[in-house]
């Protein structure tokens, strides 16, 4: 009799512990299979493309040093880019932004007064991307529709908050380094060394050594057989998906 009240406890306790098991497994199936389901929203960091071409791109946000002598440089090599400025800069610099837009470059979003948008609500990343728009669209009469996070930061909801408007998010697969002040050497190397047909290459205006490497870089281009383009002629039309590295690719 001792066996069998033994032999019973032990076979209540292990189905206890089999149903808190299964339970636990069920409240938290929901969430694991949302997570293996879900896709991470991406911004746009290179586009599958066959042929030769890149695009060069200027993060404008604080000094104005070389605007001037990049788009000099630009037109020398009868490049066309696209600059991501930012609302303040703007304010601040309404004949630089209108300069860029005479000389046929693309003006686009960088924020307002480039914030950290991770930190700010859906709401509040929409306004604050439009009151960029306005800015740039008073002086330039264009519309921005292409924007890049400030500091490059973003998760989910600041991708969705920004297509919800029907602007494209635009990163880079291609950084230069030139913000750390790295020697034009430096930059030149990383660049040319680094880029592939579809790239997005990341500048900035007021980097220290930008416009001693650049014509470097674009003699480097041009003779390895590229097509510099801005980026809105480099993305795809119709059809596509962006994959788990950021590539935009054509839907099969």
């Amino acid at each position: 009799m001792k066996i069998f009240l033994i032999k019973k406890r032990y076979l209540a306790a292990l189905a206890a512990v089999l149903s808190v098991f299964a339970i636990t497994a069920v409240v938290n199936l929901p969430a694991a299979v949302t997570a293996s389901v879900s896709t991470r929203q991406l911004p746009i960091y290179c586009v599958e493309r066959d042929q030769k071409v890149v695009s060069i791109s200027f993060d404008a946000a604080w000094g104005n040093e070389d605007t001037q002598e990049l788009i000099d440089i630009l037109e020398e090599y009868h490049v066309k880019a696209t600059f991501f400025v930012v609302g303040d800069w703007v304010e601040k610099y309404p004949e630089s932004v209108k300069a860029l837009h005479d000389a046929g470059h693309e003006v686009m979003n960088h924020s307002d007064t480039h914030a950290h948008y991770n930190s700010l609500s859906a709401e509040e990343i929409i306004a604050d991307v439009e009151a960029c728009n306005d800015k740039i669209e008073a002086v330039t009469g264009v519309r921005p529709t292409l924007i890049r996070c400030p500091y490059g930061e973003y998760d989910d909801h600041v991708i969705a908050a920004i297509r919800s408007i029907g602007m494209e998010p635009i990163q880079w697969d291609v950084d230069s380094l030139d913000w750390k002040e790295i020697s034009a050497g430096e930059i030149t190397e990383r660049v040319t060394s680094r880029i592939q047909p579809g790239s997005i290459v990341l500048f900035h205006n007021a980097a220290l050594h930008t416009p001693e490497a650049l014509p470097g870089i674009l003699d480097y281009m041009i003779g390895q057989g590229y097509s510099v383009v801005p980026i809105s002629e480099i993305l795809l039309e119709g059809e596509y998906y962006t994959d788990h590295t950021g590539r935009q690719c054509p839907a099969e």
